[in-house]
């Protein structure tokens, strides 16, 4: 397709139909960014129930990496359910899970022997990441550190993690204790009120001579749990020195380093894992959503000296699904074999130089930052606060328009599209992107 297709405005009849059958039988504890109701999708595309054609920036928030309904995927899908559908992998075995893990060491960063745990998403990736970092050390490390503005879940563990919207907690505590948090490295919004780099990242020195040596006794931490790029918190990334500099500190006091790749990772960023564009190897890896092209499925891929629970502590009925499996094994190959790591470092590299041109026409766009296909662009006040209100108001027009693009952190527009759009594809999204937020600034 040349450009998306808008038959009739979004919504449409149909579109309203099923959106308040959904508000009047389903939980609201969700809250969607407009009311597109999905009905099929290839490629880069998503029809709705009213046969209009969007073009996809959200790739399923961060999940369809090889694009939607990917043939290999859906063939490997298919040769799969007929097989073999569910036997629980934690009471026998099968193969497909055994091959995957197989994959899974091969490509995820540091040269060790390594262990994987399967899970059904990325909160249970986290939960099985907080159980197996404090089951390690036996009970003489309770204490997990976080970091401010990250997201990582909502079940009650990953939860206690999580910290990028008060609405995520509100009501709902008390959550898991001995978990602190320590500020992201947010260098557009620094919140020390420092810059870089002059701020010899003060970030990682606050860490150790307040926090460990003020209030957490370093000998009782388990481990830093951190996302390498900050999704939900507005793709904030990192300096470049900050994890080496975490690490150095991990290694000083015996902590374990969790990195967080449920949404940065299986190619998201030009590399497998985010964490390769800061040269630092985790103990422990928590991954899902892209894993599988949109199959439930997550892990944790860790040092083997560290995955070491013994048997009965942990498990999961679903976890290691096979035909979960055989759909991520099918995504690593597609990714492989179409060189999606390329593609994605160089559309991604496209991407930003166009919107660091927009940026200076538009003195709204405060910051744009990003790895491969994970890019935000902060919008601003004119005092250079957040601008949420201009924010929702872009994201509207652009979906009328026909591109499906969303949010992040106060009034950062997240742009994380599958991994095989072109550049084309990628110049028709940021043209639609443009005229929106030109048009929402007459309206906001």
């Amino acid at each position: 397709m040349n450009g998306p297709k808008i038959i009739v405005e979004p919504p449409g009849p149909n579109s309203r139909k099923i959106a308040e059958k959904d508000s009047a039988l389903l939980m609201q504890s969700f809250a969607r960014w407009y009311p597109l109701v999905a009905k099929r999708a290839h490629g880069v595309w998503v029809e709705d129930v009213d046969g209009n054609v969007y073009l996809d920036f959200n790739s399923g928030i961060g999940v369809t990496n090889t694009g939607h309904c990917h043939p290999k995927v859906v063939k490997a899908i298919k040769e799969q359910a007929e097989r073999l559908l569910h036997y629980s992998l934690t009471d026998f075995l099968y193969e497909e899970p055994v091959k995957l893990a197989e994959k899974l060491v091969s490509i995820t960063p540091g040269r060790f022997p390594k262990k994987v745990f399967y899970t059904n998403s990325g909160t249970e990736s986290i939960e099985a990441a907080i159980k197996t970092a404090r089951g390690h050390f036996r009970g003489t490390r309770p204490y997990i550190i976080a970091f401010a503005g990250s997201f990582h879940g909502r079940t009650y563990g990953s939860l206690s993690l999580t910290s990028s919207k008060p609405v995520q907690r509100r009501h709902l505590g008390p959550l898991l204790p001995g978990v602190f948090h320590a500020p992201y490295p947010y260098c557009y919004r620094c919140p020390f009120r420092q810059k870089y780099p002059e701020c010899n990242l003060w970030c990682v020195d606050f860490i150790e001579e307040w926090m460990l040596k003020k209030y957490v006794p370093p000998e009782e931490v388990a481990a830093f749990v951190v996302e390498p790029i900050a999704g939900e918190g507005g793709y904030i990334v990192p300096p470049p020195e900050f994890f080496k500099r975490l690490r150095e500190l991990a290694d000083k006091y015996g902590i374990l380093l969790v990195v967080d790749e449920v949404q940065s990772g299986f190619g998201r960023t030009g590399k497998w894992f985010a964490i390769e564009h800061f040269g630092v190897e985790p103990d422990i890896i928590a991954v899902a959503k892209g894993i599988a092209s949109g199959l439930p499925l997550g892990a944790i891929i860790g040092r083997a000296e560290v995955m070491d629970l013994p048997p009965g502590s942990h498990a999961s009925t679903f976890g290691g699904n096979p035909v979960s499996c055989a759909a991520a094994l099918a995504t690593i190959e597609v990714i492989e074999e179409e060189k999606l790591l390329d593609n994605a470092t160089r559309v991604g590299e496209y991407a930003m130089k166009r919107l660091r041109e927009l940026q200076e026409e538009i003195p709204y766009i405060g910051d744009v930052r990003g790895k491969g296909l994970m890019i935000g662009v902060e919008l601003i006040a004119r005092d250079g606060s957040p601008n949420p209100k201009l924010l929702q108001k872009t994201l509207e027009i652009a979906f009328k328009k026909g591109l499906l693009v969303i949010g992040a952190g106060v009034s950062t527009i997240r742009i994380a599209p599958p991994l095989i759009i072109t550049q084309q594809e990628m110049e028709t999204g940021l043209r639609i992107l443009e005229e929106s937020l030109r048009e929402a600034l007459k309206e906001v």
